[in-house]
């Protein structure tokens, strides 16, 4: 458990401030809509344009979370998530841990821990709409940290109680389509970012569009997904 432990420690990149260790997929199936939903807030169409209406028919999410520094992996751990029971199974550095989000207790909530930044990097624009306690500010053009081009930030501020990391913030750069492009993480809502990476990579699986690669300026960083499958 030693070596989970570590890497756990050394990956743990950002994590969903609202989401604590009792959040149960109730939180999540209030999203759950008919077809003929329209979207009406920026949050809304941009997680509609990510496939968001196709979420209520997936029974099993499986994604292997990866992170390289500096060209070498430092972490590395695969996930299995059933959203209907919250039923949730991880590998990593040779031990297997299965647990139930409903009764996370003191030996999964490291595990636990890691679920909830992984499953965030994963469906970040999702999560603008999934998460409660939350502020929403929407600037209609600004220029982005990365590529340097006009896009619409909407960031994201999570309140100061609740969850593992509360206080945090989040900006998002995205486009006239609605697709996150780059963005920022600063942790406590500070005033400079503590991390800037790309949304790059996209890829429709069952109707879910998701960035399965993230980089750093430099590329220096990258936190990538890979095996991601999706059961309905």
């Amino acid at each position: 458990m030693k070596l989970y432990s570590m890497l756990l420690a050394s990956s743990l990149i950002i994590l969903s401030c609202k989401e604590g260790n009792n959040t149960t997929i109730e939180d999540t199936n209030k999203l759950e809509v008919e077809a003929t939903f329209t979207p009406t807030t920026e949050a809304e169409k941009v997680a509609y344009a990510n496939g968001l209406a196709n979420w209520k028919d997936v029974k099993q999410l499986d994604f292997t979370f990866n992170v390289d520094r500096n060209g070498a992996t430092v972490a590395s751990r695969s996930w299995s998530w059933k959203p209907v029971t919250n039923d949730v199974t991880m590998i990593a550095a040779g031990d297997t841990i299965s647990y139930n989000r409903a009764t996370v207790d003191s030996i999964s909530m490291q595990a636990d821990q890691g679920f909830i930044n992984d499953k965030y990097w994963l469906l970040a624009p999702y999560q603008l709409v999934w998460d409660e306690g939350t502020s929403i500010k929407v600037t209609d053009s600004v220029m982005s940290p990365l590529s340097r081009k006009q896009t619409k930030k909407l960031t994201l501020l999570y309140g100061n109680e609740g969850g593992y990391t509360p206080g945090d913030a989040y900006d998002f750069y995205y486009g006239d389509d609605y697709v996150i492009t780059e963005w920022v993480f600063r942790k406590g809502n500070a005033t400079e970012p503590s991390m800037i990476t790309t949304f790059q990579e996209y890829k429709n699986i069952e109707g879910l569009s998701i960035a399965t690669d993230h980089k750093s300026e430099d590329g220096s960083f990258r936190l990538y997904f890979t095996d991601v499958n999706v059961i309905k």
